[in-house]
């Protein structure tokens, strides 16, 4: 699929915040929905969202919205395809209410969509859009990092991996629920782990960690000779950067972008080369590489060239002139954009380990807690815990890992100051 060209001025309104809430069970049931689907899912969502419960339908330009999902403007087949597949689509719900109540429920993805005059009008059941708007707890999926995904189970292991980027861990899942989370779990096929490794986790993982703003390493475990389950250790990806450029420098109208293009270097790479190096250094290395004759690999050498910063021997001892003052307001604003980047990415990193070790010292508090009671209250208070609980994925981490449930770490210190409120007063304590 051939990557669009992304034109934000056209977006207005929700659409501009780049980011979609996504409802931990609207997450974990979508795992059949292919690609397209997926990413047409999050973009309606993303539309939707301010007026979900109030409005009874809701609108958006159609080439805008195929222009989102990354795919072919002209091509409405495919895009009514798809909507019609999003409306044939159930999902499945089973959680407690604010009242502790067991809610079970299903209802189509969408009630219902259609297409006229270029414009795209679509809606969700009632039940369905409550859920949606209401999460306790969310995933932040990017939709302009969605749009560089090429297969429907990247994007998927993206979305059920992001929501755990703060706790740096997925927790162990079972074959059984990672194979639901992919939708493949009504295969044979997909039961023998080898396939399954072979066919999903590694294409997935190499496309989430080229793709997209975290880094993820799977790790498995054995119940004797098989594999039993799997998890998936989270960092972020330092590279974020390149997913940040756009084109509001006109850059895809330069000549020397033109000239990367015809080179064979994907429209990212040439975007981010010419932003980071500037449209004459880049154009310097074309002008290089030009001049070495035959090569075997032109877009290897120029990779090469400007990374190396290769120059022809007559221009090696030429004096490099100053550049012009609004190059050089530019090279100073960009600079001044790396270092606050540098500065509030370093104070997010000191926040996240102040963060962790708080929660650290709040769960041995938590640990000394648990060790007073006698089993009949430990079993008690587990079965109390659980019932607060809303997802599934939730409760099955709670079970393996107990109150060190590092998924469960906030609602777990939470539970234990309202049990407990004296336990955690002194210094370092939460308010």
């Amino acid at each position: 699929m051939a990557e669009q060209g992304f034109d934000t001025d056209r977006l207005t309104g929700a659409l501009t915040r780049e980011t979609v809430k996504k409802n931990v069970a609207a997450i974990h049931i979508s795992g059949k929905l292919t690609l397209l689907q997926r990413k047409l899912s999050n973009v309606l969502l993303l539309n939707a969202y301010d007026t979900l419960t109030s409005a009874r339908s809701h609108t958006i330009d159609a080439r805008t919205l195929a222009m989102m999902v990354g795919y072919n403007s002209n091509d409405m087949d495919s895009l009514r395809s798809s909507l019609r597949a999003l409306a044939e689509t159930v999902a499945e719900w089973d959680m407690l209410d604010e009242q502790g109540h067991q809610e079970w429920g299903v209802s189509a993805l969408l009630s219902f969509a259609k297409l006229k005059n270029g414009i795209c009008e679509y809606a969700y059941s009632p039940a369905l859009a409550q859920k949606l708007h209401d999460p306790k707890i969310y995933a932040l999926i990017n939709v302009k990092i969605q749009r560089n995904f090429t297969s429907g189970h990247g994007l998927a292991l993206y979305e059920n991996c992001y929501r755990f980027v703060r706790t740096g861990s997925t927790g162990w899942w079972t074959l059984d629920m990672f194979r639901k989370l992919m939708g493949v779990d009504g295969s044979t096929y997909y039961e023998t782990f080898k396939h399954l490794n072979a066919k999903i986790i590694k294409p997935a993982v190499a496309e989430v960690n080229k793709n997209s703003d975290i880094i993820i390493e799977p790790q498995t475990r054995k119940k004797g000779r098989a594999v039993s389950e799997i998890r998936f250790l989270i960092r972020e990806n330092p590279q974020m950067a390149m997913f940040q450029i756009d084109d509001s420098d006109g850059v895809r109208n330069l000549a020397v972008y033109r000239s990367l293009r015809g080179q064979g270097i994907s429209d990212r790479l040439a975007r981010q080369w010419i932003t980071e190096h500037g449209p004459d250094y880049v154009q310097q290395k074309l002008d290089y590489v030009a001049g070495q004759g035959e090569v075997k690999s032109r877009a290897g050498y120029l990779r090469a060239a400007i990374k190396g910063d290769f120059l022809d021997p007559g221009t090696r001892s030429a004096p490099k002139p100053p550049p012009d003052p609004e190059t050089q307001a530019r090279m100073a604003a960009d600079r001044a954009a790396r270092d606050a980047a540098a500065a509030a990415e370093a104070a997010a990193f000191e926040a996240r380990v102040a963060e962790r070790r708080d929660r650290a010292r709040h769960l041995d508090v938590v640990e000394s807690l648990v060790s007073r009671r006698n089993p009949t209250q430990r079993d008690a208070d587990k079965r109390l815990f659980l019932s607060r609980l809303d997802s599934d994925l939730d409760r099955e981490h709670f079970r393996q890992h107990g109150w060190r449930s590092a998924l469960n770490a906030g609602a777990i210190i939470a539970f234990w100051q309202e049990m407990e409120p004296e336990a955690f007063e002194g210094p370092g304590a939460e308010a």
